[in-house]
């Protein structure tokens, strides 16, 4: 690697050393925070991001590790400015061709001298691009030129419209000018005054950039007051100190070049810069500087929109968290209320336990006899079977319907705010309909849970199944009453309750007591309710999962914003470090 060498002749390797490590830790935060959801700006800060990446992988580390390689002066402007001819008569021969039809699709030239070809190499600069020495019609690869006509230390580099109808010579204009050490800007008379050279510009005035400005094909007798209006333009946009030359509209010869007494100007600025190391140096440095703290600068807004993802992905969370959480809550509200101990239920319990009479007489008789609640069941195993599958029938419908209620819930939520509604329109599932195989998990589910209930009566009754009592009621018979009672849990179980459900219950629980007692039918009727709770809640959460997917591969982390900060601030430190404000430490110039 090769170090910079500070105002004193000395080189500072361990200075660079530190900031390459800062920077290139710098870029891996960027690069590694998520940007996915459509808030207000995230667009906006996309772009910024993709960018500040783009300069320091093109452009910063490259050229701080090699801090010594020639100066790179990217020409730049608007259509029709005339930059390839301008570049042409620079270099003295054609070496890119200028565009007839508008927008021309080319890769761009970068002419060289012949003994600063290994400074191109795709390690140096624009990693991106592949290298060719020929003309070619693909944006993605960049053209190098040897010419003895350009000194060594310097290379001028061709780049497409600022202003191309097609994005991508815009946007590889934009990450050319990125990788510049400093920018020849080219305008018109007829053109200077537009909106996107200036926002290029003023980038360039934020970023310390190092420009020169040409005002091309500018009739003779116009060269004085454009160019003075367009001096005046640059001093109030910061960019006083840029040089700026005035090429006259003139005619070219049979090679496509101006008269070299039109360029002469700009060409001995450009020779003066490569031929004087402490001002080519100079140049560079205020650029890389400038670009370094721009980076650093604008991270802690790529912070702030971190942030600002971070409180939308966690509302969005929060949304599903919501709706699946009420729909566990009610589930469980409505298997404990009686709300289940009603229709086709009812009717079945009640076939299987003649309830009309006993009721009636629970109703009048509080103090009813646990032995006598025996003798009004009939030991009908059919009928316990029918209470079985309405049980399921009913259970499975109240699991079906919340599960359906919440995903509607969670994707209208989602759906109120725009970031909500691109993602669960791009997230390629039916979020607002519970999963397609919901029912037959559900199902499943239930049985599961009869089967356990059943699993414990005939746990419990182990040494009570030769019993009367056990044999009168069946293990079928006792885990339908203990069905029965876990759905009735909060709509009271006393001899005194007038409702249906609670008298449902009542009677289920005198069977159940009449064989184990009370206080094992509350220890069953707890682990019956506890086992329908989870498997309830592992349904749930399953659903859950659709949309906390959809927000886990967004890649959201609760680090980045700190992250952003904390590199930022260390690269700042660097700069700061034993050299005063505005200087990159290492570098030994002032921004």
């Amino acid at each position: 690697m090769t170090a910079p060498v500070t105002p004193s002749g000395h080189v500072d390797s361990v200075a660079t050393t530190d900031m390459v490590a800062a920077l290139i830790r710098l870029r891996a935060a960027l690069d590694g925070v998520a940007l996915p959801l459509d808030v207000p700006g995230a667009e906006e800060h996309r772009v910024m991001r993709r960018a500040m990446v783009d300069q320091l992988e093109d452009y910063v580390l490259p050229r701080l590790i090699q801090i010594e390689a020639p100066l790179l002066t990217v020409v730049g402007g608007s259509t029709g400015a005339g930059k390839s001819t301008l570049v042409n008569s620079l270099v003295g021969r054609r070496v890119t061709e200028p565009g007839v039809l508008r927008p021309t699709t080319r890769s761009p030239v970068l002419v060289h001298n012949p003994a600063d070809v290994d400074w191109f190499d795709k390690e140096r600069i624009l990693p991106g691009l592949a290298r060719t020495t020929g003309a070619t019609g693909d944006p993605g690869a960049l053209q190098l030129v040897a010419a003895d006509s350009v000194p060594e230390g310097l290379a001028i580099l061709d780049a497409p419209d600022i202003d191309s109808v097609e994005e991508r010579n815009r946007t590889l204009a934009a990450e050319l000018l990125a990788a510049a050490d400093l920018w020849l800007f080219v305008t018109s008379a007829a053109r200077y005054a537009d909106q996107v050279p200036w926002d290029y510009l003023k980038a360039a005035a934020e970023r310390s950039t190092a420009v020169a400005i040409v005002l091309d094909r500018t009739a003779p007798e116009a060269v004085e007051e454009v160019s003075g209006h367009l001096a005046r333009m640059l001093t109030s946009r910061g960019l006083r100190d840029s040089p700026l030359f005035a090429v006259t509209e003139g005619t070219v010869d049979d090679d496509g070049l101006l008269p070299a007494a039109e360029v002469a100007e700009i060409r001995g600025w450009l020779d003066g810069l490569a031929s004087d190391s402490s001002a080519r140096a100079a140049v560079v440095k205020k650029t890389l500087d400038g670009a370094v703290r721009s980076v650093s600068r604008r991270t802690h807004d790529i912070a702030d929109a971190a942030a600002e993802q971070l409180v939308m992905e966690r509302r969005l969370r929060e949304d599903v968290h919501r709706a699946y959480d009420e729909a566990i809550a009610r589930i469980d509200d409505a298997s404990a209320d009686g709300t289940l101990l009603r229709g086709e239920v009812l009717a079945r319990w009640q076939e299987f336990v003649g309830t009309g009479e006993l009721l009636r007489s629970l109703e009048t008789k509080v103090g009813w006899l646990r032995d006598r609640v025996v003798g009004w069941v009939r030991g009908k195993p059919m009928q316990a079977e029918r209470v079985t599958v309405a049980v399921e029938s009913g259970l499975e419908t109240l699991i079906l319907e919340h599960a359906e209620s919440a995903a509607e819930r969670a994707e209208a939520s989602w759906r109120s705010v725009t970031a909500g509604q691109h993602l669960a329109e791009d997230s390629g599932r039916e979020l607002g309909r519970a999963s397609r195989d919901f029912r037959v998990r559900a199902e499943r589910s239930v049985r599961d849970w009869q089967h356990g209930v059943l699993e414990m009566v005939r746990s419990e009754g182990a040494e009570k199944r030769s019993t009367a009592r056990f044999l009168a009621f069946g293990v079928n018979g006792l885990s339908v009453a203990l069905m029965v009672v876990v759905f009735a849990h909060t709509a009271g179980v006393s001899g005194a309750e007038v409702g249906i459900a609670g008298g449902s219950a009542v009677v289920g629980q005198k069977l159940l007591e009449a064989v184990f007692g009370d206080q094992a039918v509350r220890r069953l009727a707890a682990a019956a309710r506890e086992d329908l709770n989870e498997r309830v809640t592992a349904l749930m959460d399953a659903e859950r999962a659709r949309f906390v997917t959809v927000l886990d591969d967004l890649g959201i982390e609760e680090g980045d914003v700190d992250r952003l900060r904390e590199v930022s601030r260390r690269v700042d430190d660097l700069r700061f470090a034993d050299k005063g404000p505005g200087t990159l430490h290492g570098t030994g110039d002032s921004a």
